[in-house]
């Protein structure tokens, strides 16, 4: 399959929304990004992206929950000896997996309801409030719908409708450390499929598929930081793209394609 892309920007521009405030259960996060972009003194553009960590969206969603309030079954009590780990948390992990991958102390690799294959289930407990007792964050329920709703709030407001990316810090199985992936996206190609294009010497390309939110997602991390930043909100600008949009989900690898497994 061949998709027309438009070649690398020549110039890309990321600007942290300034001051953006803690979310909680219920916020209207367009709001908050467009009060954001005020301050910045800019408007949006077609074909900027708004890319917003996944904790302000599941915060804005209600996705926190109170440790106090869960009971763990006699599955998640004996994995959290193995893996030490409290046992209410892995019960958390389990309720929002499918399977478990990899297990060693303090380590537990599951495979997402979403199809994502991660440590914890993507859940955490850092940055969040933990008034009355330990509390964590779950991923969105959909994060591309949660996306898709957020880019048709700006469109109704602004008339303009940009991509949005929501970003998640993602470890990977060869390599140290985190960097940011997308887990949703909406209004922009996901993927790019490149594959019966030529190269430079005329070669049919047969495996080229750029995972072109990740790239953002990964850029945007950049002045997002994962630490005490405080910037869960960034505008990238300077994209152009002719492929057809279509959501994070796509790069998922199916089982099918997946060796390892």
């Amino acid at each position: 399959m061949v998709q027309s892309a438009s070649r690398p920007a020549a110039r890309l521009e990321i600007f942290a929304l300034p001051d953006f405030p803690l979310v909680e259960a219920g916020d209207d996060l367009a709001g908050l990004i467009l009060d954001g972009v005020a301050r910045l003194g800019l408007g949006l553009a077609p074909q900027d992206v708004v890319v917003l960590a996944q904790k302000v969206v599941s915060k804005a969603e209600g996705r926190l929950v109170r440790l106090a309030e869960v009971t763990p079954s006699a599955r998640a009590t004996a994995l959290a000896q193995e893996v030490r780990k409290d046992a209410r948390l892995v019960e958390l992990i389990l309720s929002e997996s499918v399977r478990v991958v990899r297990t060693r102390p303090d380590v537990l690799i599951v495979e997402h309801r979403l199809g994502l294959v991660m440590a914890n289930a993507g859940i955490d407990q850092s940055n969040i409030r933990h008034d009355g007792g330990e509390a964590a964050l779950l991923l969105p329920l959909d994060p591309d719908a949660s996306a898709d709703r957020l880019r048709a709030a700006i469109e109704r407001r602004t008339g303009v409708a940009p991509g949005v990316v929501i970003n998640d810090s993602f470890g990977r199985p060869w390599r140290r450390g985190t960097t940011g992936i997308a887990i949703g996206a909406a209004g922009l190609p996901s993927m790019i499929d490149r594959r019966g294009e030529t190269d430079l010497f005329g070669r049919t390309l047969r495996a080229t598929m750029i995972a072109h939110a990740d790239e953002i997602a990964a850029a945007a991390s950049l002045v997002m930081g994962q630490s005490t930043e405080a910037t869960p909100v960034v505008l990238v600008r300077g994209l152009a793209w002719s492929a057809a949009d279509n959501p994070a989900a796509t790069l998922i690898r199916t089982p099918e394609e997946d060796l390892f497994r």
